[in-house]
């Protein structure tokens, strides 16, 4: 990733923590950084809630809850009524911690020990109980707190993280607070931007705290998070010379018995985003509708392996999967898609079928695209376990099967053996039929214009998120179809035009 990419970098928290000790050793001041960030979080509430007359803190140990007593000293000193809860006891603190709460005291405020009678005062409640370094559920007494700040009703501003989301994997195994935003320090964080964790974040401001990242070599970012800027950068204007032939011929096999709406969409996916031909290999049953709606792509009915022999030969790419079912002429469409030996992308039947009847394949020339459940049966394990840590699953995917793996969800990840990118956009919107077909004709649309398998993928799922999100803004996202996402997608791919 180049150094002039606009793409954030993202890190664990072993990283972020060891940036934290380098920086306070080149100031040789312990408390400074633990000030700055309690100013941050500070500035941040009141730029958010500038009107704020009472405020709630809740602290724990550590330098989360050091982080907490800033934002509670400041704010008194601004003459904000503060409720300073101390759920972990004010004498077991030490370090930075420690002179931290002298400094709140020193403010004027008394901190009030937590218990779980007590009522939270305040019209927004910060939470600064558990750092980066907490894994697993919370323990109590932090568990009840967490609760109640859930309950409470009033907005959240998160300290870092909110309690109870793990930093590295976006994990929620207990109970986590549940944020209206979150203001993070030092190195943006992999686990606040996928899986569970986007259901706990809310809106999220990173503040460097005059730390930089880049400056130190041998602390690599772990992922990239995605910018619509990368579009552009990918897909520059044609020339005007150009051909059909110069942008691909995409065979899409998909639409078994009774399927053939999800050969539609790819199909239609596929051709909105500029291959050159596009070619639909469907069941018989399927071929008038797919003319009568879409004559620019070539449909013809198959009914096995003999039917695809000349269709698959002269594809640049092919698509397949959607709606292939799991009966023979499933199996017959993926043994022939995969035997042609041309870049591939699997999605939907494609990997069900790959995960029941083709124990041991690998290649570097395909692009596979499961949601957790499809991911969970690949790797011989439960959604739940996928999603316990979703850069692992990725990477094993990707280990196992090789080529390029998207694993789709809330914070979809893209891993090609050496760069994990992490999609920030789409929408709940989303989670309606179709919508991975459309993620597959995206790709397969974009293999023959970017000349790689690893860019049509990453640029693909960054397409078809930002589609949803226009689609969701103009329509809303209840009722949000994938077939919406056509003319958007279409639009995205054209960055310059006027």
């Amino acid at each position: 990733m180049s150094a002039s990419s606009p793409q954030r970098p993202l890190y664990l928290a072993d990283q972020v923590r060891e940036l934290d000790r380098r920086a306070m050793a080149a100031e040789n001041d312990d408390f400074a950084l633990m000030r700055r960030a309690g100013e941050a979080a500070f500035d941040t509430l009141r730029a958010r809630w500038p009107q704020t007359p009472r405020l709630c803190v809740l602290c724990g140990g550590g330098n989360n809850g050091g982080d907490g007593y800033v934002v509670a000293a400041l704010a008194a000193a601004q003459g904000i009524d503060v409720q300073l809860v101390a759920v972990t006891p004010v004498e077991r603190l030490d370090g930075g911690a420690a002179q931290a709460a002298r400094l709140a005291q020193a403010a004027g405020l008394e901190p009030v020990a937590w218990t779980p009678a007590l009522a939270l005062e305040g019209d927004v409640l910060v939470d600064a109980l558990l750092g980066t370094g907490t894994h697993g559920a919370p323990r109590a007494p932090f568990d009840a707190a967490i609760a109640r700040i859930n309950t409470h009703g009033a907005p959240v501003l998160a300290v870092d993280v909110p309690s109870g989301v793990d930093v590295d994997s976006g994990f929620v195994a207990g109970e986590a607070v549940r944020a209206t935003l979150t203001v993070t320090f030092i190195a943006d964080k992999l686990g606040l931007h996928t899986g569970p964790a986007l259901d706990h974040v809310g809106e999220i401001v990173y503040v460097s705290l005059g730390v930089t990242p880049a400056a130190h070599s041998d602390v690599l970012p772990v992922a990239w998070r995605q910018s619509r800027h990368d579009i552009a950068v990918a897909l520059p204007t044609r020339s005007p010379n150009s051909h059909k032939g110069a942008h691909g011929h995409a065979l899409v096999i998909a639409g078994g018995p009774g399927m053939g709406g999800a050969a539609l969409m790819t199909s239609e996916m596929v051709a909105r985003l500029g291959a050159g031909k596009v070619t639909l290999a469907t069941d018989p049953a399927h071929v008038t509708a797919s003319l009568t709606r879409f004559p620019e792509i070539m449909a013809h009915g198959v009914r096995g392996s003999a039917d695809l022999a000349g269709l698959v030969a002269s594809a640049d790419v092919i698509a397949v999967g959607p709606g292939l079912g799991s009966g023979a002429w499933g199996q017959a469409a993926l043994a022939s898609a995969l035997a042609a030996g041309k870049p591939c992308v699997v999605d939907a039947d494609g990997l069900n079928l790959l995960a029941e009847g083709f124990d041991g394949v690998r290649r570097d020339d395909w692009v596979l695209t499961p949601h957790p459940g499809e991911a969970g049966r690949l790797l011989g394990c439960s959604t739940a376990q996928i999603q316990q840590d979703r850069r692992a699953a990725v990477t094993a995917l990707q280990a196992r099967f090789g080529g390029v793996v998207v694993l789709k969800g809330a914070g979809t990840l893209i891993f090609d053996g050496e760069t994990l990118e992490l999609c920030p956009f789409g929408n709940p919107g989303m989670a309606s039929g179709g919508m991975g077909d459309a993620l597959t004709g995206i790709i397969a649309g974009l293999v023959g214009q970017t000349g790689s398998l690893s860019q049509a993928a990453r640029l693909g799922v960054l397409i078809h998120a930002l589609a949803a999100d226009a689609a969701a803004k103009a329509g809303g996202e209840r009722g949000l179809l994938a077939s919406d996402l056509a003319s958007y997608a279409r639009r995205l791919a054209n960055p310059y035009q006027s």
